[in-house]
């Protein structure tokens, strides 16, 4: 380094330096007494409270599932089956002539029972989640802030309706670093008939370092395209050409030391060179018994897409992975026009997968110690268009049910309840960030405290903070 360049450095950390180190001690207190180095932002870190849970596996289901098809039981839909009702004074939704249409209540195409020793209402379309009741808790009284796909996924993810925000994945791999630096912290398994809206804005790190943001694996073919070495490139060749590179980027980054994305994209390289030796190990399902395969219905065209992505996903977790996020197809759920064919579709393709992953974690131990979370982006109307030939279900950000299981979680519990025909929640309502402090919480984070200083004041992924959902705690 030459002089003029030493002094620059000298007079831009003197401008920033001294501030910034109060302010990072003072967030750095904030957010974890854990990791003492200072050069891997994903090195593992203490949480802030004892943790129930060390991961978490999300599930997905976009396009907004119907609380009252699935698991929200209203027997006043058969009562008032195809009786005119007079929405007028709730025109919550993203579109303007939705209601301006005659509507009729829908019945539910589904039988429901009751399963567990809990007594859980479950709707026919889930038989094999209806054998896990006593290890779930439902949630029937969520509600959304917005009821257009693209901004009700980004609440989903971000907590906020609008993008450049943090991704959950993102804060809770800056909350705690990761347990396998050969892996990445944050792993998305979507599914690639149909990404979410906004792409890889919903699994970005926002204004977070750009090492938050989630890696993309495959479930068909190569995990990660170009992960593995060209041919006839020995590991002692590979390893001096990546010594040579090291020694490049190191003396780049001294003269562009202000750059924040330099640094992650040398992580980054650096991650990829570990990962080709630990993702095909990891992710090796040769290596499973042929009864895993056929619970998780690998076997099936239907069932394997997400089979195979719920079974990569215990393998992740099973290694050292701290989020792990699934997702359906977008819109996939989004059942307008047919809810009874839209709906016996998706839950084809999921039940099997996601009830195999429950009873996987919980046959390997993992289970205590692996939050799972299912949910989609807002509920459904529990009526429909009197014009329409088939029952369908418009978006509604009034209701929803999203359930828990693992780490720290009540198996068994139900919490909320909607209204008499499910349009709205009533008793103990919740909105989607105190969905995000619950998972926080029970990953040992306070969603206070977890805070970002980003133009002019700390940012939390729950904004103002949230509640607890405290009636699943374990």
């Amino acid at each position: 380094m030459n002089i003029l360049e030493a002094r620059r450095r000298f007079l831009y950390q003197s401008l920033t330096g001294l501030g910034g180190i109060a302010l990072m001690d003072l967030l750095n207190r904030d957010l974890s007494a854990g990791s003492t180095d200072n050069s891997n932002p994903l090195a593992s870190r203490n949480p802030h409270h004892p943790a129930r849970a060390n991961a978490c596996i999300f599930l997905g289901m976009l396009g907004g599932v119907s609380q009252v098809d699935t698991f929200d039981p209203k027997p006043a839909l058969e009562k008032f089956d195809n009786k005119s009702m007079d929405w007028s004074k709730e025109k919550l939704t993203d579109d303007a002539k939705l209601f301006a249409k005659p509507r009729v209540i829908a019945r539910s195409p589904f039988q429901f029972r009751k399963y567990g020793q809990c007594g859980m209402d479950v709707s026919e379309l889930f038989p094999h989640l209806a054998t896990c009741v006593d290890d779930m808790a439902f949630v029937r009284s969520i509600q959304a802030d917005n009821g257009n796909h693209p901004a009700a996924v980004f609440q989903m993810n971000t907590g906020f309706t609008m993008p450049g925000n943090p991704s959950l994945g993102g804060w809770v791999t800056y909350g705690l670093g990761t347990e396998n630096q050969n892996l990445p912290a944050f792993v998305v398994l979507p599914d690639f008939r149909a990404i979410p809206f906004g792409g890889s804005q919903q699994w970005g790190s926002g204004f977070l370092p750009a090492g938050y943001q989630g890696t993309i694996l495959r479930w068909k073919g190569e995990a990660i395209r170009d992960l593995e070495p060209p041919v006839g490139l020995s590991i002692a060749e590979q390893e001096r050409q990546k010594t040579l590179l090291r020694s490049y980027n190191r003396e780049y980054l001294e003269k562009h030391f202000t750059n924040p994305d330099l640094q992650a994209r040398i992580d980054a390289y650096e991650l990829a060179y570990r990962m080709q030796a630990a993702i095909p190990s990891v992710l090796d399902l040769s290596k499973e018994s042929e009864a895993t395969k056929a619970m998780y219905g690998l076997q099936h065209p239907v069932t394997e897409s997400f089979g195979k992505r719920c079974l990569m996903a215990r393998k992740l977790v099973e290694s050292g992975v701290r989020f792990v996020q699934l997702y359906t197809p977008s819109q996939s759920w989004d059942g307008h026009v047919d809810v009874r064919k839209n709906h016996l579709k998706n839950a084809r393709e999921t039940d099997q997968p996601v009830a195999a992953l429950l009873k996987d974690l919980k046959k390997r131990g993992l289970l205590d110690t692996t939050l799972v979370v299912w949910m989609g982006e807002f509920g459904r109307t529990p009526d429909t268009p009197a014009d329409r030939k088939q029952t369908g279900r418009d978006h509604n950000i009034g209701a929803m049910t999203l359930w828990f299981a693992g780490g720290g979680v009540k198996g068994g519990t139900l919490v909320g309840a909607t209204n008499e025909l499910g349009y709205k929640a009533v008793e103990n309502v919740y909105r989607i960030r105190d969905v995000h402090a619950t998972v926080l919480h029970l990953l040992g984070l306070n969603d206070m405290q977890l805070s970002y200083y980003h133009a002019g004041r700390n940012r939390r992924l729950t904004d103002t903070g949230g509640d607890i959902i405290k009636e699943i705690l374990a």
